[in-house]
């Protein structure tokens, strides 16, 4: 959880930021997939309930563990300072529930479980 001076920080600096390049975990909806990539991997994001997820891709498919639900802590620049409310923000890293953080963030494509066949 963001606090104290670092936080204020981060929170300014996000509200700057285009809202079309970043998903709020409240946007989604289980069955919802959000798709991810970074400059190092692409990522594979679904939906369950409540901060649950089933990812794939990058770190996830070659640890074998994309079928296992994990939870997302948030999105941060690298440090310790994290922005707890989002999936993922463009220019920023992802940071799982498992202490994985992704490569920064490039672009970010939200697929409603509508659209899925």
């Amino acid at each position: 959880m963001m606090g104290g001076r670092k936080g204020m920080v981060l929170e300014n600096a996000v509200r700057g930021l285009d809202a079309r390049h970043m998903i709020h975990k409240g946007d989604l909806r289980p069955g919802d997939m959000v798709v991810v990539r970074t400059f190092n991997s692409c990522y594979t994001i679904k939906a369950l309930e409540r901060n649950c997820y089933i990812v794939s891709g990058g770190w996830f498919d070659r640890k074998g563990t994309s079928a296992e639900p994990v939870r997302i802590a948030g999105c941060t620049w690298g440090g310790s300072v994290i922005k707890v409310d989002v999936i993922a923000v463009c220019g920023l890293c992802i940071e799982f529930g498992n202490r994985v953080r992704t490569s920064v963030v490039r672009s970010i494509a939200l697929l409603p479980r509508e659209s899925a066949n």
